[in-house]
C-alpha cells in the first residue's frame, strides 16, 4: 500500500510539479496543547491541472527528481476565485 496524503496546493510555478501543504493538528505530550505541524511535498502534475488553493489527493511513488516523490491522484476540491 502506498501512502496517501491530502493536502493544498501552495505553489504551481514550476513545470509538471506542484507544492502541497499537509497540516496535521496533534497534541503535544507533555503540554497537553493543540500544536499544527507542516509538512511541504513536491508533487508530479502531468496534466498541469492543479492551481494554488486546490485541496488535491496525492500518493508516494518513486523518486521522479531530487525532491519529488509523490503524484497527484485527483483534485478533491477546486480553490475559489481570487484564493491563493
Amino acid at each position: 500500500m502506498r501512502k496517501r496524503r491530502i493536502g493544498k496546493v501552495v505553489s504551481d510555478k514550476m513545470q509538471k510539479t506542484i507544492v502541497v501543504l499537509e497540516e496535521q493538528l496533534y497534541e503535544h505530550p507533555r503540554a497537553h496543547k493543540h500544536v499544527k505541524r507542516r509538512k511541504k511535498y513536491y508533487v508530479h502534475d502531468e496534466r498541469e491541472e492543479a492551481r494554488v488553493g486546490d485541496i488535491v489527493l496525492i500518493e508516494e511513488t518513486r523518486p521522479l527528481s531530487r525532491l519529488k516523490r509523490w503524484r497527484l491522484v485527483e483534485i478533491l476540491k477546486r480553490a475559489e476565485e481570487g484564493e491563493g
